[in-house]
């Protein structure tokens, strides 16, 4: 069609957003890349709610913040549409379907996870997710890894955390400050920046010229009340040693660190979850990362899984599924609105940040460094899945996350598709050859 005759975009009715948002939150699939992709696809490409260079300044920015990356990018969006309102909308339905099956999925795990066969789907996802995190390792260092500083800072990574054990938000603020460094000193050894250009979105309906820090000062205020008063109203009921203020404390702070995706910050929630607090083993958290990545959403919520496990092996409720779902709420709460605080207090600044050179300096290290700490989390799931397995378990499972790694690489398997085959498999070895 000629641009001369090209018909202008429409900006959406709310309901048609919210519609919108809704199927979304039940069809997301493949992790951040493809939640991000079907976003494009459907809001530049399709409907032309919003402009190319907007999405991606936008994108580069919620990519820098702590937190899930597609889900806050949504909520940017829901923003750019529709003000606050969309934004709570657009992120809490990117959120929600998935969370209402994870907590299905959690409880028949805790309730039924003890038979043979449960216990053979559980090591068959298990088996899956090293290879997954090996392939998202390989996959997030072949688009980062362009040049020889990037390299190192993964490997410096890796070291740290599988060495010294050092603490991951040291390591994501390190890897921050080297590449300002970098860019202060020696600009040649970072990538150059791409830009894109594509058709005109529909303009925003706010006046985000005049939004200043006025406006991003009340919407701050705003949800640091909404997120603290809730837990801390755990400290009165049911107390300050209970497992559900510990959690909330916890996955607060974990929240302020998720920087690079559930991948990243997963080591960390381990050390802490596992060892520290005692509220799932190592086997547990593993299992509840398959689970995770059988359901739409950001792969974050495995902390809902957590906080399900931990609620229920450790109630403070007279019932142990009451306490569940009050962990997994907990969690879910501490979990996302801070995504919810950073975004929508960056909201109206967003287009300037986007094209700050030090954001994309900062990005740029922190997402290379990442990479080595995905590593070290494959090598960390791989250690505990095999570690006191028999010959035949071992082997079952080094075959079944190669081939993993092998059909995600090579053949584009669907990873919903590839961990409930897992599974299956898990299940049948158990019943044919009784490995586990």
């Amino acid at each position: 069609m000629n641009s001369s005759t090209e018909v202008a975009p429409v900006a959406p009715t709310f309901s048609t957003a919210v519609r919108f948002w809704f199927v979304l939150g039940c069809i997301s699939f493949g992790g951040p890349a493809g939640q991000i992709a079907v976003m494009h696809t459907e809001l530049v490409d399709k409907r032309r709610w919003i402009d190319e260079a907007s999405f991606l300044r936008a994108l580069n920015v919620c990519m820098l913040l702590p937190g899930p990356e597609a889900m806050q990018l949504a909520a940017w969006l829901g923003w750019r549409l529709h003000g606050v309102r969309g934004g709570l909308v657009a992120g809490g339905l990117f959120v929600v379907p998935a969370a209402v099956l994870l907590a299905g999925l959690s409880w028949l795990y805790v309730r039924f996870g003890e038979s043979p066969v449960a216990t053979g789907v559980v090591f068959g996802l298990q088996a899956a997710v090293l290879g997954i995190i090996a392939y998202a390792a390989r996959k997030i260092g072949g688009r980062v890894l362009k040049t020889p500083f990037a390299f190192v800072l993964a490997l410096l990574a890796l070291a740290a955390i599988a060495l010294a054990a050092v603490p991951f938000p040291a390591v994501v603020a390190g890897a921050a400050l080297a590449g300002l460094a970098v860019r202060r000193w020696r600009p040649q050894w970072l990538a150059a920046p791409t830009s894109a250009h594509g058709a005109p979105g529909v303009a925003s309906a706010l006046p985000t010229a005049s939004l200043g820090a006025g406006y991003s000062v009340r919407i701050g205020i705003a949800l640091l009340l909404a997120w603290w008063l809730p837990l801390l109203a755990l400290a009165a009921w049911p107390g300050p040693g209970s497992t559900a203020f510990a959690m909330g404390l916890f996955f607060s702070k974990a929240a302020l660190v998720t920087f690079g995706g559930a991948y990243a910050v997963l080591p960390y929630v381990a050390e802490e979850a596992v060892r520290t607090h005692g509220w799932l083993d190592a086997g547990q958290m593993m299992a509840g990362l398959g689970l995770a990545e059988t359901t739409p959403g950001p792969l974050v919520l495995v902390l809902e899984f957590v906080g399900f496990v931990g609620g229920w092996q450790q109630p403070d409720l007279a019932s142990p599924l009451a306490s569940a779902l009050l962990g997994a709420a907990v969690s879910l709460w501490a979990t996302f609105l801070p995504s919810f605080l950073f975004v929508l207090v960056l909201a109206p600044w967003i287009d300037r940040i986007g094209d700050a050179g030090a954001v994309a300096a900062a990005l740029s290290a922190v997402t290379a460094a990442v990479v080595g700490v995905i590593a070290h989390l494959a090598l960390w799931f791989g250690a505990a899945l095999l570690s006191g397995q028999t010959t035949a378990a071992a082997a079952f499972a080094v075959v079944v996350a190669v081939v993993t790694y092998v059909g995600l690489a090579r053949w584009h398997w669907p990873v919903a598709a590839v961990v409930v085959g897992a599974g299956v498999l898990g299940a049948l070895a158990q019943t044919v050859l009784t490995i586990v």
